[in-house]
Order: C-alpha cells, then structure tokens, then sequence
C-alpha cells in the first residue's frame, strides 16, 4: 500500500497531479483545497498523504495535504454508496472542518449545497458518520468552528442574493481569515465588497 509520497510535481490540474519521485511519475487525484495548498512553483518539493484504491481494472491513487483530509475521505468511502471519486468531489466541494461541523450538527441544508450530494445521500452520510466524525475529531484535534453559525448565515444570505455557493464560502472565509469575532453585518458587508470588486 503506498500511504505517503515525495516528490516534485511534474504537472498540475485542480483535480489531479503527476508527481515525480525518484524518476517515476506518480499520476494522484486530488481535492481542490489540496490543490490549493501545492506551491505554484512546480521545482518544489511536495508531499503527499496517500490513499490507493485497488479495483479489478485500475489501480487508483488519491493525494491529500493532510492527513485529517486523508481519514475523513476513509471515512466518506466507507459509508454505502459513496466511492473513491464521489468522496473526491464531496472534499472539493467542502472545507473538511465544515463538513467535519454540518456532519456533527445534522446539517442536512449544508449538506445537500455540495454538488453531486441529494437529500438521500445527505441523510446516509450524517446517519453513518456523525458518531465517527467524534472520533476523528478526538485523533487529529479538529477544533470546532466557533464561526459556524455566523458563516453558514453569511453563505446563505450570499447564495439567496445570487452568488454562487462555493464562491460566496470562499469569500466569507476570507473575510473570516481577516477579522476577528465578526457580527453576520460586518461579514457580509465586506463579502459584498469584495465580491463588487
């Protein structure tokens, strides 16, 4: 099993990577905040958390920045109907401790805003994970987000003005990363400007 790989990126997508280790090019999947955390700079050296899936026609490797991405992606496949590429797309279309927060907080709403994710598969992953997300927790210190309700306000308000779901959570996240102990106001004030730009 190939859990952990160093090397230089050779090329690089939002959703995959070639990786070169020691002359052998590694070809990864990735989840978008992985993509976003590797360096522009393809020189660099960069190491992966890793996660083979074997299926009789393929051997498959996904890639992660850390190794909390990692587990909960183990966690996503292990639950009925959720396989290696929708457990990919479910972490690219969510920031692990938000879906670490909605998963504990029955957060069906936030949930079913991830595309690909219906009202039935919502239900079997808060169903099947919400006690595992515990543990997990517990093993990689996830501290829980005392911003959630705030930004989950903010993200709604931005979505019912127009904006696009992933787009308006970056935003609010950026605005998060800048100020301290925001009000819903401030928040979606400077959301708004930056969005106007």
């Amino acid at each position: 099993m190939i859990g952990y790989l160093t090397g230089k990126i050779i090329s690089k997508k939002p959703t995959q990577i070639i990786l070169d280790v020691n002359g052998v090019g590694y070809i990864i999947n990735i989840t978008i905040s992985t993509f976003e955390s590797l360096p522009d700079d393809g020189e660099q050296i960069v190491s992966l958390h890793t996660y083979l899936s074997v299926r009789e026609d393929a051997l498959i490797l996904f890639g992660f920045s850390t190794l909390s991405e990692k587990e909960m992606f183990k966690l996503l496949i292990s639950v009925n109907g959720v396989g290696p590429k929708s457990a990919q797309s479910i972490l690219s279309g969510i920031q692990i401790d938000e879906l670490h927060e909605a998963l504990r907080n029955n957060d069906l709403s936030r949930l079913v805003a991830i595309p690909g994710i219906g009202k039935k598969s919502g239900e079997r992953l808060i169903i099947e994970l919400r006690d595992k997300v515990e543990k997990l927790s517990d093993s990689f210190e996830l501290a829980p987000d005392s911003n959630y309700a705030i930004k989950k306000d903010a993200v709604l308000a931005l979505t019912q003005l127009g904006y696009n779901q992933k787009v308006a959570d970056k935003t609010v996240r950026n605005i998060l990363d800048k100020v301290e102990n925001p009000s819903l106001e401030i928040l979606l004030k400077n959301s708004l400007a930056l969005l106007n730009k």
